[in-house]
């Protein structure tokens, strides 16, 4: 049995208008973290929350978390993800984890899985008050893909699927994360952060 109908079979995910997709909203949070624990515990004293909030106005500092992502995914990358047997998805759990780490116990994450589709939205909530989530928010979209069509090709359909996300979800920033997996490619080639416009919305994109 592959672990597609294993997951269908427990329920764990469902099949809906053809497409894969995690069966409810606990598992969308349940399942990554488990994956991605021991991930969570190896960044201990390299993803520090303080480290990434601005201490002027109480906001992620998204620029530079993802810029000390992108040091830490060229860095480690290549060993954690030899050791997940579902390597499509390895990039986008290592992300995962280091988000879990740094946001844990002061914002949350929603995360909406395109299965089949090769690409994940994250959602980042932070809250910039004492009222907590009652209160004014900072609010962060995250699209996340692996490049399959070469960078311009992958960067075009990103954009596009990064607007209507925000759109949906009303957020203040959104982020397009690129992962190119191609070995042959170096990696001063495949690191980089460009600023592009999409249905007037200002999107940062990263390649890794």
């Amino acid at each position: 049995m592959t672990t597609a109908n294993t997951a269908l079979t427990f329920g764990l995910i469902a099949r809906r208008d053809r497409q894969l997709q995690i069966a409810n909203r606990i598992y969308r949070e349940v399942l990554p973290r488990e994956l991605t624990s021991i991930v969570q515990d190896s960044l201990q004293g390299k993803a520090e929350q303080p480290w990434f909030v601005n201490p002027a106005d109480g906001r992620m500092d998204m620029d530079k978390l993802l810029d000390s992502f992108q040091q830490f995914f060229r860095e480690n990358s290549q060993s954690w993800l030899e050791r997940y047997a579902y390597k499509e998805a390895g990039p986008q759990l290592l992300l995962q984890a280091f988000l879990q780490r740094v946001v844990n116990g002061g914002g949350r994450i929603a995360r909406e899985y395109g299965l089949g589709l090769g690409r994940t939205d994250l959602f980042l909530q932070w809250p910039l008050s004492e009222q907590g989530y009652l209160g004014p928010l900072q609010q962060v979209v995250l699209e996340l893909k692996i490049q399959h069509k070469g960078k311009a090709a992958t960067i075009a359909q990103g954009l596009a699927q990064t607007a209507r996300y925000c759109d949906q979800c009303g957020a203040d920033s959104a982020h397009l994360l690129i992962f190119d997996r191609d070995p042959a490619v170096d990696w001063n080639e495949k690191i980089y952060r460009e600023l592009h416009s999409q249905a007037g919305r200002s999107i940062v994109v990263w390649g890794m």
